[in-house]
């Protein structure tokens, strides 16, 4: 039974290889900068010039850096985007449709500016139309949206299935940046983007061997295909060891109070807990110390998406770090991509990411420091 189910996991695990690995070091060295200069670049950081930022990028997509091999297969060899943009001067529209209003927390706060600004190059401009529940539940497009006058749609935090469902039989390109949990197996008629999990994978193999055993999940992993992925990375590395996942530390919790109620139930509590999102891990941590308990010490803390809370927390949370230019690039790239192409299969692409150990986990994976 555990084997069909390891079989089961590797199979949704997509992996990507790099053929040729070159390092911030490398991009410093040929452009004459420091490597922290290079570092904020790629990671989105502020504090740097927009001129200096976009010819840092360029550089790492000419040299095939790991993070931007995606946008080397996607460019000619001057550079180019193979999706030339549009010849005339009309500005054409890419809806953005989602459910919610980002914080500057929030990871899409930063990537859709990138994106914004993507788009506008290639002739572009980006709407966003915030879908209600109503709208949802009655299967109705938001207002304002006419499908006549639209070139392409781009779906963040847009999880319900049969809306989303509806809004591929519309015969647009459309784009989901992270989407609902498979539904019956079936994945949605529509290209994807996702952000690589398998760091999560490493960190719990590299609990593993410092010898963590009772490792648990906390987060609704039903709540998306992302979450669900990150809390199949969380089995896989302990099926693999041959540990058993644990019902109990599989904490499907969608509030505060519901992670507090969850957690005074547990008779014991394990040595780790890995939560979907730095969110999540900032309640969970809230509800530890209602417990009496302290992080690492009593029980350890990861989250997912590296937001700027997971840095002033006390402690300091371990999480993985994602790449909102990364995402912004690869979003625009499969829109244009789409939109010229209608009759390419669908893709579902991941960009990479990295595990960031910090303070509120004992153990670093492989020998790391501390970032």
């Amino acid at each position: 039974m555990v084997s069909l189910f390891t079989k089961n996991v590797i199979f949704r695990m997509e992996w990507r290889k790099v053929k040729q690995k070159v390092t911030i070091q490398d991009i410093a060295d040929a452009l004459g900068v420091s490597r922290n200069t290079v570092s904020k670049a790629i990671n989105n950081t502020d504090g740097l010039a927009e001129a200096t930022r976009v010819k840092i990028l360029q550089k790492a997509v000419e040299m095939g850096y790991k993070q931007f091999s995606y946008v080397q297969a996607l460019t000619r060899g001057d550079g180019s985007p193979v999706a030339a943009p549009p010849q005339n001067t009309e500005i054409r529209e890419v809806a953005l449709l989602t459910s919610m209003y980002f914080s500057g927390s929030h990871f899409a706060s930063t990537m859709l500016d990138r994106l914004q600004r993507e788009l506008m190059q290639l002739g572009y401009r980006l709407n966003t139309y915030h879908v209600r529940e109503e709208e949802r539940s009655t299967l109705e497009l938001p207002f304002g949206f006419d499908p006549g006058q639209i070139s392409a749609i781009v779906c963040v935090e847009m999880f319900d299935w049969d809306y989303d469902m509806m809004l591929c039989e519309l015969g647009l390109p459309i784009l989901f940046i992270d989407g609902p949990i498979r539904k019956g197996g079936r994945s949605l008629p529509a290209d994807q983007l996702y952000m690589d999990a398998s760091e999560i994978r490493r960190l719990v193999s590299g609990m593993l061997e410092k010898s963590v055993r009772r490792i648990g999940f906390v987060g609704d992993h039903e709540h998306c295909e992302s979450f669900y992925e990150r809390y199949l990375g969380v089995c896989c590395s302990l099926l693999m060891a041959g540990i058993p996942v644990e019902d109990r530390f599989i904490i499907p919790a969608i509030s505060p109070a519901d992670i507090l109620c969850r957690l005074r139930a547990l008779e014991e509590l394990p040595e780790l807990f890995v939560c979907a999102n730095d969110f999540v891990a900032y309640d969970t941590l809230h509800a530890l110390r209602a417990l009496g308990k302290s992080v690492p010490e009593d029980v350890m803390l990861a989250g997912f998406d590296d937001a700027p809370e997971s840095r002033i927390l006390v402690p300091q949370l371990t999480t993985v770090h994602i790449h909102t230019q990364i995402i912004a690039y690869s979003a625009a790239q499969l829109l244009i991509s789409r939109i010229n192409e209608p009759s390419l299969d669908f893709r579902k692409v991941y960009t990479e990411t990295e595990l960031i150990c910090r303070e509120s986990t004992k153990y670093l994976p492989y020998g790391e420091s501390n970032t």
